[in-house]
């Protein structure tokens, strides 16, 4: 399979590294916004303008969109989907639905394959939370990030003023996951399930008082959680906090029985020490799965609910029958 990487920021260099490690799968292009001349790949992959890319629209299969949730995909998945069978991340929750109708419309039109939403939460999290419910339907759900770097959360540190550098974990409250793992199905609040860490380096004369207080007091990203923050050198972010790890918990608590008397846990658990480099290998997977459905004549856009396991693998079917089953 020929594969695109479309931007080339930490996710892309994950989708890079996913490919080298998975023979059935060939990047043939980077594309990028910033100047192609300046840009360096880890595989010695070539990199073009991204403005280029139908030009090499007979050299890819399918293109992996590693752009911003934000701002990014809203707009670069439904026009690349015009022309290219298309994986993206897209992971904000509340505006999935929109996000697929805009993709499913272009690619319908164009006779593509699309899929949305790629990665581990959404993605492998939203399967484990499927999975879950059908086969307890009598339950209650709990999702748990971290402990983790939210990349969202330390841009917005970042934007304020006086701070020259940040970083921002999210951390799960251990009392909050054994109370859900003791199957009482708790109703957990904001606050409960989650506390954040921040980790600042602020600019040299800065009201660092001023500072912890536009942190604490962020509407969205803070106020709802126990927050600490921490003033710390340039020197010892470098040194400690360099890494983009996360992970976390999908717990799914249910009854069976004629009177619900038995209680059982699905429990479903990542702990990444690359967050991008794992959902780029989450993408590159998705990518295959894509190029496999496409070719067997379904257009359109797809989720990962729509995706069969099989699809994933790069093996065969006897091969997973006779390893994996």
């Amino acid at each position: 399979m020929r594969l695109a990487v479309y931007g080339y920021g930490n996710l892309g260099r994950g989708v890079e590294l996913a490919a080298a490690a998975n023979p059935d799968i060939e990047i043939t292009g980077v594309f990028t916004r910033r100047d192609p001349a300046a840009l360096q790949t880890v595989t010695g992959v070539p990199v073009y303008g991204a403005d280029t890319i139908l030009e090499h629209k007979d050299e890819i299969d399918v293109v992996v969109i590693c752009g911003g949730s934000a701002t990014d995909l809203p707009f670069m998945t439904p026009a690349l989907a015009e022309n290219f069978c298309v994986v993206d991340s897209f992971d904000t929750h509340a505006n999935i639905p929109a996000h697929f109708a805009a993709v499913n419309e272009a690619a319908e039109k164009a006779g593509t394959t699309a899929l949305i939403s790629g990665g581990w939460d959404p993605g492998m999290f939203s399967l484990s939370r499927l999975y879950a419910n059908a086969i307890l339907p009598e339950g209650s759900d709990y999702t748990f990030w971290g402990r983790g770097v939210s990349q969202g959360h330390s841009d917005a540190i970042r934007r304020i003023p006086g701070v020259k550098d940040a970083r921002q974990y999210t951390v799960p409250v251990p009392e909050a996951l054994e109370a859900v793992r003791s199957g009482s199905r708790p109703e957990l609040t904001t606050r409960q399930k989650h506390r954040r860490e921040c980790w600042v380096v602020a600019e040299d004369g800065a009201d660092l008082a001023a500072i912890e207080k536009a942190i604490v007091t962020m509407p969205n990203y803070f106020d709802e959680y126990d927050t600490t923050v921490t003033f710390i050198t340039e020197e010892e972010l470098q040194r400690d906090h360099a890494g983009l790890p996360h992970g976390g918990f999908v717990i799914h608590t249910g009854t069976t029985g004629a009177n619900g008397e038995h209680t059982h846990t699905i429990e479903y658990r990542l702990t990444l020490d690359s967050n991008p480099e794992f959902t780029g290998s989450v993408l590159a997977a998705l990518a295959r799965a894509v190029d496999r459905i496409h070719r067997r004549g379904r257009t359109g856009c797809l989720t990962v609910f729509d995706v069969a396991p099989a699809d994933l693998s790069p093996l065969s079917g006897e091969e997973l029958r006779a390893h994996l089953l």
